[in-house]
């Protein structure tokens, strides 16, 4: 049977990095009808926190990802001290205080086939003696990953790329103890779109920070899963379901990947696009919660107007309260660099009549909006696009946005007028 594990640290929060590699574990043991196991690696007492454990388990929950085995390294000291013993009884390791080691026998070649880089061969001789429990009772790194990948019946370990370097001294650890090497698959990192590292500038934040800036899950996984590998044919959105079909780990490309904030931004524009407009409004009213924004007085089908009217242009939930705050402020504040550009004294004047305008409107509608608009600027002798700018700062505060007469109907007769009227240059 195909088993797989993601070994997280539980001494930071799960990043872009390692929830990637979480998916690509959690693809190929479903696509192999296998197992995915999860196995929290907190033998660094002192590094080790609960509450980056929580926040590792709540992300992989939230992604999607179910693991069908569960495991503690701190709560397998027992077993790593047993092996570790082993290997000293047989003369194959030694002490050093309170430490044993691993002798590592020299001019032995180490070939591994890595299932995407291909054929990797390293000496013995260039590794030292490795540590495999430390004076403090303690198992090192590498003990603790091959006996647990052996004990659970792991066969592939696939991995970052930065591990590479472990492989060797793993393999020579698994032939100490005569047990059978896994299969690797070790994964090209992912870059900023500078060609560096991921950082925090290009998007090295913890997944639980995009979901608070109001990214959906979906578009993450389907994001994460372009990141070395692709469906074919050009396809960027895919369901999981629909790309567990497809998944093959010799598929995975060696280049690094580039992280593009665009790019998920788009994603996430589309899987937001596709929801219905009530389940959207009921994803955004904590959003609005928030940023202090209440929306109790508007009814349920003003709401669903309002995200309704932005819906297409939605790249984060979060955008959606900076977007529309003036729908639910009573007061609004024009910066006044804003209101110099657009807020002359001639469009003042033009504003001012608009305001009474819509003052006298019978039934206020977006239709009635754009009738008086047109009007005023035909008398006037004024192009409407000269006054769009002009009377969307002055209601919203912003120079971009949907149509100016929809925006009008959503604040309704008074609160149009009175923005409209109180404007001054």
């Amino acid at each position: 049977m195909i088993k797989v594990r993601f070994a997280p640290s539980p001494t930071g929060y799960l990043h872009i990095g390692g929830a990637r590699t979480a998916l690509f574990n959690w693809m190929y043991a479903r696509a192999q009808d296998g197992k995915f196991v999860l196995r929290i690696e907190d033998t660094d007492q002192q590094r080790s926190k609960k509450e980056y454990e929580e926040e590792i388990l709540r992300s992989l929950k939230w992604l999607g990802f179910e693991w069908d085995e569960l495991y503690y390294q701190s709560r397998r000291f027992d077993i790593y001290r047993e092996h570790a013993q082993r290997l000293l009884d047989e003369g194959k390791a030694y002490k050093e205080g309170e430490a044993i080691i691993l002798k590592m026998i020299p001019d032995q070649e180490i070939k591994i086939f890595d299932l995407i880089r291909g054929e990797i061969t390293f000496d013995s001789s260039e590794l030292k003696d490795q540590v495999l429990m430390k004076s403090d009772g303690s198992p090192a790194y590498s003990f603790c990953c091959v006996v647990d990948d052996a004990l659970m019946e792991i066969s592939h370990v696939v991995r970052g790329e930065d591990h590479i370097s472990n492989t060797p001294k793993q393999i020579m650890i698994y032939r100490a103890l005569d047990w059978k090497v896994p299969k690797y698959a070790h994964l090209p990192l992912i870059m900023g779109e500078d060609g560096s590292r991921l950082s925090k500038r290009y998007g090295a934040v913890a997944v639980s920070d995009y979901q608070k800036q109001g990214y959906v899950a979906e578009a993450l996984v389907n994001y994460l899963m372009l990141l070395g590998w692709s469906p074919g044919n050009n396809q960027e959105k895919i369901s999981p379901e629909a790309a567990i079909k497809k998944f093959s780990l010799k598929k995975i490309n060696k280049a690094g990947a580039v992280f593009s904030l665009e790019k998920l931004q788009w994603l996430n524009n589309l899987y937001l696009k596709e929801l219905e407009t009530p389940q959207l409004v009921e994803m955004l009213q904590p959003v609005l919660e928030e940023h202090g924004l209440d929306a109790s007085e508007l009814s349920g089908q003003e709401m669903a107007n309002i995200v309704q009217l932005y819906k297409g242009r939605l790249t984060t939930l979060n955008i959606f309260a900076e977007w529309v705050d003036y729908a639910f402020l009573r007061d609004i504040e024009i910066s006044g660099e804003m209101k110099h550009k657009h807020i002359t004294p001639e469009a003042v004047e033009v504003l001012h009549e608009m305001a009474r305008k819509v003052e006298a409107a019978g039934d206020f509608s977006a239709l009635e909006a754009e009738k008086i608009f047109k009007g005023i600027a035909e008398a006037r002798g004024f192009k409407a696009s000269q006054l769009v700018l002009p009377a969307r700062v002055a209601l919203t505060a912003k120079d971009v946005g949907p149509s100016l007469f929809e925006i009008m109907a959503i604040l309704g007769k008074e609160r149009t007028a009175k923005r409209l009227s109180t404007i001054s240059a």
